[in-house]
């Protein structure tokens, strides 16, 4: 299993940025996917992107244009979001899929005031 921890969350005024980070145990390289995934209040948890090993990226429509990722090339994950909408409110948790695990992060709190 892979170790994941994140940090970066907080609160941002509707329009604003802030950049979530995900420390693996180990190199990103080695996941066969890896990326956030979001869980509003009452709301299902649900995937916001996922970056897999060949390198393509398959973000949630309603976030597109506005977050991307990025990384250290060694063991970190960023998650860039931008022009934050109070909808985009919710726990953020990084995941990561290696072998036949899944491996989840303890996640970070994002609020957007409007």
């Amino acid at each position: 299993q892979v170790q994941l921890v994140e940090s970066g969350g907080g609160l941002v005024q509707a329009g604003g940025s802030l950049r979530l980070s995900c420390a693996a145990s180990r190199t990103i390289f080695d996941m066969n996917a890896m990326g956030w995934y979001r869980q509003a209040p009452g709301k299902q948890r649900e995937l916001v992107v996922v970056r897999r090993s060949g390198g393509s990226l398959d973000f949630q429509d309603s976030v597109k244009g506005r977050f991307t990722i990025s990384s250290d090339n060694k063991n970190t994950m960023y998650l860039q979001m931008n022009s934050l909408r109070p909808e985009d409110t919710a726990v953020y948790y990084c995941y990561a899929y290696l072998g036949y695990s899944v491996s989840w992060g303890q996640g970070t709190q994002v609020t957007v005031s409007s």
